[in-house]
């Protein structure tokens, strides 16, 4: 017969020398192996050709290249295209996918680039007008390429072909770096160039020679705090959309 087993067993100390491990915890993509996804490739190539070609058409409508390249409607144009060209090429060969905080940036800013112009009254007495935005049919095509197509085109893979809950509320802040930095950027270029220079300030609400920089820089932080508005609203619904890729049961 065998000794009864003791109900109470006493914790034995660990053996010297030993380092005791602590429990991890192992993340999803680290044992999830992502499969090819070669719809979502084509319509993110897709996505990023769109915004490529009216970025092309911009910068060919005349005028200087690097007055185009200035708007940030172009700028956001090609980070969009990069990410979504990147994005795409994980899809297809079945690599993890980019960060959230990558692609909901790139989504972010080509979402704000299309709000403001269809949201903000137009024209000349509109501080949020761009100078000469009428054009020939072929470049009117293109702004509504930038600023309609191109960012429900973006919500659409977001919304169909992303996990949600990858967008956080810390990022929010981090996303306004770049608009910080465009304004900058758009200041010190106006500093730059000659007084009653073309497009010396590309957008009405940024002219100091109208505003001064006391009214320019509170039209800045309107704008930047409904940037940030539109950066939690993104998040929060980041949180409660549904899930494509999760069956019904």
């Amino acid at each position: 017969m065998t000794a009864p087993i003791p109900r109470d067993i006493p914790d034995l100390p660990p053996i010297p020398g030993h380092v005791v491990l602590q429990p991890t915890v192992v993340p999803a993509r680290a044992v999830l192996i992502p499969t090819r996804r070669r719809v979502v490739a084509v319509f993110r190539g897709l996505i990023a050709l769109l915004a490529l070609t009216g970025v092309t058409i911009e910068l060919l409508a005349g005028g200087p290249p690097t007055a185009a390249l200035s708007h940030f409607t172009i700028q956001s144009g090609i980070l969009l295209a990069l990410v979504m060209l990147a994005s795409a090429k994980c899809a297809w060969s079945a690599h993890h996918p980019l960060p959230g905080a990558l692609t909901g940036a790139a989504l972010f800013y080509v979402a704000a680039a299309g709000l403001v112009h269809h949201l903000l009254p137009a024209g000349e007495s509109s501080l949020f007008a761009v100078p000469d935005a009428a054009g020939p049919t072929w470049q009117t095509a293109a702004t509504q390429i930038l600023h309609t197509v191109v960012p429900a085109a973006a919500a659409l893979d977001w919304l169909l072909f992303t996990t949600p809950g990858h967008l956080h509320l810390r990022q929010a802040p981090a996303w306004l770096l770049y608009p910080l930095a465009y304004l900058a950027f758009s200041l010190a270029r106006g500093e730059l160039l000659l007084p009653g220079s073309q497009d010396r300030y590309l957008y009405p609400f940024l002219d100091v020679d109208q505003h001064g920089y006391k009214g320019v820089l509170g039209n800045a932080l309107l704008v930047g705090l409904a940037l940030y508005a539109l950066a939690v609203l993104l998040v929060a619904l980041d949180h409660t959309r549904p899930n494509p890729f999760r069956r019904p049961r």
